[in-house]
């Protein structure tokens, strides 16, 4: 559990101050320093308890944020000897073309975007609940609204082809890299890789889909951290090897569904908006490669899901659950079932 001191929540306004200020700037320097005061104030979130492994994941992101942090500043320093503004001008020539690429980068690599993907799932691995909750949810959102700022540029068909291939390899990365996991963080590491893809590919498609996609990812993943914090499971063999089933762990395994986006829970629901406005385009192929990523997860988490049914001893399904951890985990599997359904009948409705 994250300590309830003065200087815990000094430092979580801090990072939440950083982002605010990050996403309000008019140019790019006040960006660079947002991001720089959001990243001063997550370090000492990340290493609250002092033990090896959280030390050795607070100097890997201290060191990827730095570096794509310089990625950004250095790209935005490009483009402005080019035009002597902060601002991104529709026609670059190839130096403005290359620092643009490399804020690009900077940014993906904030985020943990294919390829440079490789640090979040170690990072993950040695957090606490309460920092793995907050590096999945809101140290995304500024990069993805700066990321948002850099898609008024379509004309460039170049950008908008390798973003979206990104998107697709990011979520193919996070589905094949999940099977092999038995580590429940570094599961959600490579969960997180494959729904970035799928962030990235909605901000193609219009900033409203990509909000709605963020909204119901952070939603879902906030009730997956702390159900799994309530519980204290660290691996996936905790889940498997039951002999009685406790309604806490099938309400995780309910939010691992939604969180792969099995239908019709709430986490299939923006999934399925995006793959109807991208039939409509030329988007076919990073489709198809981000439903396989989607498959692949589905596909452990399935596995797992029968595992723990097929797995139970002396024919008792539900064992005693405590009226404490029931009515959270009963509103959390509420919002992941009941609200899909409900969201997927009312478009129904509409449509009809």
């Amino acid at each position: 559990m994250f300590p309830l001191l003065p200087y815990s929540f000094m430092f979580m306004l801090t990072l939440m101050i950083g982002s605010i200020l990050s996403i309000s700037s008019v140019h790019w320097l006040g960006i660079w320093g947002g991001l720089e005061l959001n990243l001063i104030g997550f370090l000492p979130v990340l290493v609250h308890q002092k033990n090896m492994l959280e030390s050795e994941s607070g100097v890997k992101y201290f060191i990827v944020q730095a570096l794509g942090s310089s990625f950004l500043i250095f790209g935005s320093l490009l483009v402005y000897n080019l035009s002597y503004t902060w601002e991104i001008p529709m026609s670059l020539g190839v130096m403005g073309k290359l620092g643009l690429f490399v804020m690009i980068s900077g940014l993906c690599m904030k985020l943990g975007i294919f390829p440079f993907h490789f640090w979040l799932p170690s990072v993950m691995a040695g957090l606490s609940w309460i920092s793995c909750m907050i590096l999945a949810t809101w140290q995304k959102l500024a990069p993805l609204f700066l990321m948002m700022i850099l898609f008024e540029l379509k004309e460039y068909y170049w950008l908008v082809i390798v973003l979206c291939l990104m998107s697709g390899i990011s979520s193919l990365v996070g589905g094949w890299g999940g099977m092999n996991q038995t580590q429940v963080r570094s599961l959600l590491g490579y969960s997180s890789i494959s729904h970035l893809g799928w962030m990235l590919f909605a901000m193609i498609h219009g900033e409203f889909i990509m909000k709605i996609y963020f909204m119901v990812y952070v939603a879902t993943s906030i009730c997956i951290f702390l159900s799994l914090m309530y519980l204290n499971i660290g691996m996936m063999k905790n889940l498997s090897t039951l002999k009685n089933l406790h309604f806490s762990q099938l309400s995780v395994m309910v939010m691992l569904l939604s969180l792969g986006g099995l239908p019709p829970l709430l986490g299939f629901v923006p999934k399925w908006y995006l793959i109807s406005l991208s039939f409509n385009g030329s988007y076919s192929l990073f489709v198809f490669m981000l439903m396989f990523g989607s498959l692949l997860s589905l596909f452990y988490y399935l596995s797992l899901f029968f595992s723990i049914f097929l797995g139970l001893k002396n024919g008792y399904m539900f064992a005693k659950v405590e009226s404490n951890e029931s009515i959270l985990l009963m509103f959390m599997v509420f919002l992941n079932l009941v609200g899909g359904v409900l969201i997927l009948f009312s478009n129904l409705f509409i449509l009809i």
